[in-house]
């Protein structure tokens, strides 16, 4: 009876797994579509409305790293199932007619579950042999990113017809379907972990990773109160050296430093900064452009719903890419793969750039975009773990998750300072050359991408070569000697 059971759940495993990273990055990501609805709704700004995405984006960094240490340990079904309630009753305030100030607290609720991806990466390493672990690793990597393109056109479907609630019911219902998953299939941790949790460098991360996101997302700040955000600028750079030195000298880090130092990971993380630079630009580009009214003398005017399903190229051809990677990783390098991820969404960056007068070369830029960040993330897993031993898997890509959410963060503000900087006094939209030049932005960043991509496989290359066992010489006959 009980092997039945075991099989049964090992059968479940992996579209759990799945699930439940599509599901925490769709719900995150519910606060992009819905901000007009929010902001009409609730009677407050716009400024104030778009706090229920950037407040999910924080908790989900602030969060990340902790879980990642907590699911090291011997506790990762409770710490999964726990985090897991605790985005579900998020899911409710969010749904429930509460007060402005609730909505809030349930979207924190809710992007605390982006810390679950690199704990389910951490299971499946742990509970699936090894031909079937990397590709499910790679999997969840690629669906953890192609859910904001699953939950934008079905939240701003629902809004558009149900109103903000409505489009929150969803994130509610997904969510509890995500706990009951896990409940069923989720295994417990093998034995002899340990995980210790760093209080002093949990708080000084958070808090510097508080004020990162914020100067990122309040750009604001630094037009009308430049000092202010200078100050908070070295506030969290000292926050987050303190962090270093703590990490550094502690014995049981929230963040194993001394690992991040591996050329192969440290490549990995740079990669992975400057590329989500970069990936989040293009994409903040593509939807601006294509809910830009034609007074403004480009764009298409597309209604949320309709904007949201130029996304879906994005989430088909990500998803295409991904199943594909672990076939490609059998012929070519992780580091060279990421290298040419990167070129293909620079790709991505020249079709827009050069062409973007019909809407179906938005969506032909949105779909190598798709495909490029697709295999991105499916071959980053494997730099990182070649170089991660097993117990370590949800911490070293916990760290990894948030590089990426500070990256995702920086590249919207990037992007949303361009495109400010080319809008005429008195006018609410951008030229359409502002455009143009933040694509150029784009391209730079992924040109960086891939040579931090090239600079991993040779390194990897070259230690191999030295690492390989010298020829051995042909034995010689009795005859010849």
């Amino acid at each position: 009876m009980s092997t039945t059971r075991e099989q049964s759940e090992g059968r479940l495993l992996v579209p759990s797994l799945m699930f439940i990273a599509l599901v925490v990055a769709a719900v995150a990501s519910l606060g992009a579509p819905l901000i007009t609805s929010v902001a009409t709704t609730f009677h407050v700004s716009l400024d104030s409305a778009q706090w229920t995405l950037t407040i999910a984006l924080l908790s989900g960094a602030v969060a990340t790293p902790v879980l990642g240490r907590l699911g090291a340990g011997p506790h990762r079904r409770a710490t999964i199932l726990v985090t897991l309630a605790v985005v579900v009753v998020g899911s409710a305030l969010t749904v429930l007619p509460l007060p402005f100030a609730w909505l809030l607290v349930g979207r924190a609720a809710q992007g605390v579950g982006l810390g679950l991806t690199a704990l389910m990466m951490g299971v499946a390493r742990d509970h699936l042999s090894e031909d079937r672990s990397a590709p499910t690793i790679a999997l969840v990597s690629v669906v953890s990113i192609i859910g904001v393109g699953v939950g934008y056109p079905l939240a701003g479907l629902l809004a558009e017809f149900g109103g903000v609630r409505a489009a929150y019911g969803l994130g509610l219902l997904v969510t509890t379907i995500a706990f009951l998953a896990a409940w069923r299939s989720v295994p417990t941790a093998p034995e002899g972990r340990s995980a210790h949790v760093d209080i002093t460098g949990a708080l000084l991360l958070a808090g510097g990773l508080f004020l990162v996101l914020f100067l990122a997302g309040e750009r604001s700040l630094w037009s009308h109160h430049l000092a202010m955000a200078v100050v908070l600028a070295v506030v969290a750079v000292f926050l987050l050296c303190a962090w270093t030195v703590s990490g550094l000298r502690g014995k049981t880090p929230l963040v194993d430093l001394r690992a991040l130092r591996h050329p192969a990971v440290a490549g990995a993380n740079v990669a992975m900064f400057v590329g989500a630079i970069g990936m989040y630009i293009l994409l903040t580009l593509i939807t601006r452009y294509a809910q830009t009214p034609h007074s403004a003398g480009y764009g298409f005017g597309l209604t949320t719903f309709v904007a949201g399903l130029v996304l879906i190229p994005f989430s088909v051809l990500g998803f295409v890419a991904g199943k594909l990677t672990p076939r490609m990783l059998e012929r070519i390098d992780a580091p060279w793969l990421l290298g040419g991820s990167a070129v293909v969404i620079g790709g991505g960056f020249v079709l827009f750039a050069a062409a973007r007068s019909h809407l179906s070369e938005l969506f032909l830029a949105m779909s190598v975009l798709g495909f490029g960040v697709g295999s991105f993330s499916a071959a980053m897993p494997g730099v990182i773990l070649a170089a991660t031993p097993k117990s370590e898997t949800s911490s070293a890509m916990s760290f990894n998750y948030v590089v990426r959410s500070v990256g995702y963060s920086l590249g919207s503000a990037i992007g949303g300072l361009v495109l400010d900087a080319g809008t005429d006094v008195g006018h609410v939209f951008p030229n359409d050359s502002a455009y143009t030049t933040a694509a150029l932005v784009g391209i730079a960043a992924m040109a960086i991408t891939t040579m931090a991509g090239l600079v991993l496989a040779r390194q990897r290359s070259t230690k191999t070569e030295t690492t390989a066992p010298p020829a051995r010489e042909p034995s010689r006959s009795r005859s010849d000697q």
